[in-house]
């Protein structure tokens, strides 16, 4: 389930020329123009995605990568993270309103709900860096999901970094481009497709015991990676690798479950980007219990309580 990794800073590689020239085909329809961002500088931020994620693809692959993007989304953001006026004026009607609500919920507290609001503005509106240059933190954003979904993921994520703030832990940010998210979107408007619950309860079911007792323990119980390193005689960064390396693999899992019941890659990556499992007609809990056995914490010293 998602590092952020570092916006690059260095010109991508050139790409195919049917790649780039896909790519200026859909400068039109982007919405770039009506903020004021050229036919380069669109060419020049999509290529760095296609670079990211499929530099050494077959060209074919690069294609259907760029027909996947959600070009506007990832225009409105480079548009804001660049401090453009009508790109923030647009961000603001369409997603203020909604992010306020998603943190009032997952706050269960208007005060707490509108401080990680505001919070959050203020790490996409951005500062200037030493060398001059903004810094926001939707330059992270990457297309590839729509940018309301990433922001609910984002925050989200910065809540449950927020309240295990005086624990050591991995910051669940790094987690973000590999596809995890701990969201608390809108009502939904329509039932969710039964064939995630059925994916996801599949994968669940593959899991080993001690992969759901870590599950269980960090998510349910809100234990830190201190504290199961301790438990499970490993040293913490060890724990934090393991962590990650499991929801990893549910993703790819609950994925692979779906292609075979039929859906294609961007109907299974939408799926996953809207996904909040308490929507869904299965018990994570009880699968996440099952067969888990609970051994006792030790003490600071080591010794068994």
């Amino acid at each position: 389930m998602p590092i952020i990794s570092e916006p690059s800073t260095v010109a991508p590689p050139a790409l195919a020329s049917a790649v780039s020239k896909a790519i200026a085909q859909n400068y039109a329809n982007s919405g770039a123009a009506r903020f004021s961002v050229s036919a380069e500088q669109f060419l020049q931020f999509v290529t760095v995605v296609v670079t990211k994620y499929a530099a050494g693809a077959l060209e074919s692959n690069q294609l259907e990568l760029l027909s996947k993007l959600h070009l506007q989304d990832l225009v409105l953001a480079r548009a804001c993270s660049s401090g453009n006026d009508p790109a923030w004026e647009t961000f603001l009607l369409r997603f203020r309103s909604a992010l306020y609500e998603t943190a009032y919920r997952i706050a269960r507290n208007e005060a707490t709900g509108r401080e990680i609001a505001d919070e959050l503005y203020a790490d996409l509106y951005g500062v200037p860096n030493r060398e001059g240059r903004r810094v926001s933190k939707l330059d992270y954003y990457m297309g590839r999901g729509s940018l309301e979904g990433w922001l609910r993921t984002v925050l989200s994520q910065h809540y449950i970094d927020r309240c295990r703030s005086h624990a050591k832990t991995v910051s669940l940010e790094e987690q973000l481009e590999s596809g995890a998210s701990f969201p608390a979107p809108a009502e939904p408007s329509a039932e969710p497709d039964p064939r995630l619950a059925t994916a996801i309860d599949q994968t669940l079911d593959e899991l080993t015991s001690e992969d759901r007792f870590i599950l269980a323990s960090y998510y349910l119980d809100q234990r830190t990676l201190a504290q199961l390193a301790r438990q499970l005689h490993v040293h913490e960064s060890t724990m934090s690798r393991r962590l990650n390396r499991i929801t990893s693999h549910l993703r790819k899992r609950t994925l692979k479950h779906l292609r075979a019941a039929g859906l294609n890659a961007r109907q299974c990556e939408e799926l996953l980007q809207e996904l909040d499992v308490r929507d869904l007609n299965l018990d994570v809990t009880a699968k996440l219990r099952q067969e888990t056995s609970t051994p006792a914490f030790y003490n600071k010293d080591g010794s068994a309580p």
